[in-house]
């Protein structure tokens, strides 16, 4: 296929200048056969590699069968995939969807409709999504400002000041466990106690949103089980099918269900295909994989200097703007990201091998030294 330059695209991205054609594992290869070594796997999307065996056969599996119906109906994929997640929960029902940000608009909506309140608290720094409601509760005036005015209501305050926000009129508390396009900041165990305790003294919904957080990314199934505060709602999606789009709110059996049919809804959401390579992604994150991620996540933490996260969620704090370095280490054949102006994103795939960390830690140290 030839490869298209000045494309007529939306200028919503300032893109790398590369095109992939191909990849495999933690390898992509752009349109010249050159191969870079991938630390984003879009954006802790790609969760188990590119071209994984498992999501990829059970998504050629469904093609071949049935790829839509609507939510008038059900499918089997979508039914094994909420009893899954459900289970990794301990016990939860799931609203699918297509997106991160759909899901936490869904989990927006749960939170009045099942409160009856409609004020919601987040953290300065916060990333929760790009449409009018998730990014009313993102707490970055740079992203809000060319929109305004956003969802009234939104309280935003820092980690130590939760106390002085959450009050009477608080439908729900949303925090991201470890921040991460806010810069990869990691929320202690006695920030997330607090906002429980405060929730349940308050009677509104603690929200975790872990679109980016979930799926193993941490070490952990979900998040939260780090710390062991259970939320009432969680959201996910990035990584849950490997690629394909999906989303998903879950909401706690100890949580009021909220929604009604007519409340919301999703064309696409639940759409076999996807819910057929999420089911082989979550099949495929045992303990196994969950040990191998929290130990790369350690040899990168202890080869690397100024890294903070969990897991395979880290960031390289630089000190200087992130961007130029970014592009540099692409020149090398390594793909990263950016959290915030200053640090370096690194989110590689759940599967990727010592050998290829320890070669990646290479290129680092190369660029930053």
């Amino acid at each position: 296929m030839t490869v298209l330059t000045g494309a007529p695209l939306l200028p919503t991205y300032a893109r790398f200048p590369v095109t992939f054609v191909d990849g495999e594992g933690s390898w992509l290869i752009d349109e010249d056969g050159k191969r870079y070594l991938d630390l984003i796997a879009g954006i802790a999307v790609v969760s188990l590699g590119h071209k994984h065996p498992a999501p990829l056969a059970a998504a050629k599996e469904q093609l071949d069968r049935l790829w839509h119906v609507s939510n008038l109906y059900s499918t089997l994929p979508m039914e094994h995939l909420a009893v899954r997640l459900s289970e990794r929960f301990g016990g939860a029902h799931a609203f699918f969807c297509n997106s991160g940000t759909e899901a936490v608009e869904a989990a927006l909506k749960w939170a009045r409709k099942s409160t009856g309140k409609t004020g919601y608290v987040a953290l300065e720094g916060s990333f929760h999504g790009r449409t009018m409601g998730a990014l009313s509760i993102t707490g970055q005036p740079g992203k809000q400002k060319p929109f305004l005015p956003l969802v009234p209501g939104v309280s935003f305050t820092t980690p130590d000041r939760l106390a002085d926000a959450v009050n009477a009129d608080t439908a729900a508390i949303i925090l991201e466990p470890i921040q991460g396009e806010g810069g990869v900041h990691p929320l202690g165990r006695e920030v997330l106690e607090t906002a429980r305790a405060l929730a349940d003294e308050f009677e509104a919904m603690l929200i975790f949103d872990e679109v980016q957080t979930g799926i193993g990314r941490t070490g952990a199934f979900y998040a939260w089980q780090n710390s062991g505060v259970k939320p009432d709602a969680i959201t996910l999606a990035k990584g849950l099918a490997n690629g394909l789009p999906i989303g998903a709110l879950l909401v706690s059996d100890d949580s009021p269900t909220g929604f009604v049919p007519g409340d919301h809804a999703s064309t696409f959401g639940g759409n076999p295909v996807s819910c057929a390579a999420a089911n082989a992604v979550v099949d495929t994150i045992d303990d196994d994989l969950l040990t191998h991620v929290r130990e790369i996540g350690a040899l990168f933490q202890n080869e690397l200097p100024n890294v903070r996260g969990r897991g395979l969620l880290l960031a390289v704090e630089l000190g200087r703007p992130a961007g130029p370095v970014a592009h540099e280490l692409l020149a090398k054949g390594l793909l990263v990201g950016t959290a915030g102006d200053t640090a370096l994103r690194l989110t590689p795939s759940l599967t990727i091998s010592h050998d290829e960390a320890q070669q990646a830690i290479a290129i680092l140290r190369e660029v930053l030294a």
